[in-house]
């Protein structure tokens, strides 16, 4: 229910001049921050499109237009109802005309703003992705827009990408090959990657990541990566999905190396990416032994470290000797890097949990 000081703010907001607006701005900043029925109540009144005009068209140097953007902020917190109310009243059409205008601690609100409202993409209100998208490749490509600002801007590209419509025109832009760049910065890595995550769940994004010519090098790069393990995941998922049904692919990954690299992860990644490296390696495993049933892997021209070998004209018996060699050679290698790299329980601990408590299904070299 409004109270008399909620509704006189609201009052100054839509009747007063410059000065008053932006005091009534702040009064309603701080009356919003109290409950989701509050800023429901606020929003009933009016106050949104006021707020969103006041941050369009203002003059480019206006302490109103940051004070709306910080009250807008916090009328956002839990409704998709008012979200979906600043869309409505024009926020992300009119956006990109004026945000090269503003100084950059009031494009970052701004780009918190667009984030927090990116959230309706899940919901049914939609936000039109022509509308927002060209824009957002516009500041993403731009080397002068600062890393805080893009990182933002990612995690709502990131939201955007679970519809296939959105998915088709980021992949129609060219941005795959950008993601792919922002997923080597570690300031930018977790919300590039968690959108190429999104992306390739489909036909069209599997094809164009895996079709890029940094692929698989910069994701094997970010694989072995430390202390960054929501990274780690992610790529390590990615990987998954586009080696699922790609003979070549999996080839060209034990040619770079993967099955050392995928090895230490195993060893030294968070869970999740443990798991995400063990199927991986019960891929990579000998075909004849590896036994893949109709759900447990990749089922066509399975390119396993022994035809790898194979092809140096070695024998089966020596191939599989020199496939035990080769893991026993990566597990002492990873051994002594756990040693280097903690203390020596710790990582002993982790080796017997490894080893003796996985069964050969889930732990594919043994």
């Amino acid at each position: 229910m409004a109270t008399a000081s909620m509704k006189r703010s609201v009052k100054q907001l839509h009747f007063g001049g410059p000065d008053e607006k932006a005091a009534a701005a702040a009064e309603i900043k701080r009356i919003a921050r109290g409950d989701l029925r509050t800023r429901k109540s606020l929003a009933e009144l009016g106050v949104i499109p006021t707020l969103v005009s006041m941050i369009l068209d203002s003059p480019t140097v206006s302490p109103g237009r940051k004070i709306a953007i910080e009250a807008l902020l916090e009328l956002a917190n839990g409704t998709f109802t008012n979200k979906a109310l600043m869309v409505e009243s024009g926020l992300i059409a009119k956006l990109p005309n004026i945000f090269n205008t503003l100084d950059s601690s009031t494009q970052e609100q701004l780009a918190n703003l667009l984030l927090s409202i990116s959230s309706l993409a899940n919901t049914q209100h939609s936000i039109q992705p022509h509308e927002i998208l060209p824009f957002l490749i516009k500041i993403l490509n731009d080397r002068d827009t600062d890393d805080e600002i893009k990182v933002k801007f990612l995690a709502a590209l990131q939201n955007l990408s679970i519809k296939i419509e959105t998915t088709k025109l980021i992949v129609s832009s060219g941005l795959v090959h950008a993601l792919l760049s922002f997923s080597v910065n570690k300031r930018t890595s977790k919300e590039a990657l968690a959108t190429l995550s999104n992306l390739v769940l489909t036909s069209v994004g599997k094809k164009a990541i895996e079709n890029d010519s940094m692929v698989p090098e910069i994701f094997m790069e970010i694989m072995a990566w430390e202390g960054m393990p929501q990274s780690q995941e992610l790529v390590a998922y990615i990987l998954m999905v586009i080696a699922h049904q790609s003979a070549k692919l999996r080839k060209k990954m034990i040619v770079l190396g993967i099955v050392p690299l995928l090895l230490e992860v195993a060893l030294l990644g968070s869970p999740l990416a443990q798991k995400r490296s063990l199927k991986m390696l019960q891929w990579f495993k000998d075909e004849r032994q590896a036994k893949l049933g109709a759900h447990s892997g990749p089922q066509s021209e399975v390119f396993g470290i022994s035809n790898a070998l194979r092809l140096k004209g070695e024998s089966s018996e020596e191939c599989e000797r020199d496939v035990r060699k080769m893991v026993k050679q990566s597990l002492d290698q990873n051994l002594k890097l756990i040693i280097r790299r903690g203390d020596l329980s710790d990582g002993c601990s982790m080796i017997k949990s490894l080893v003796f408590n996985s069964s050969s299904k889930s732990l594919p070299y043994c």
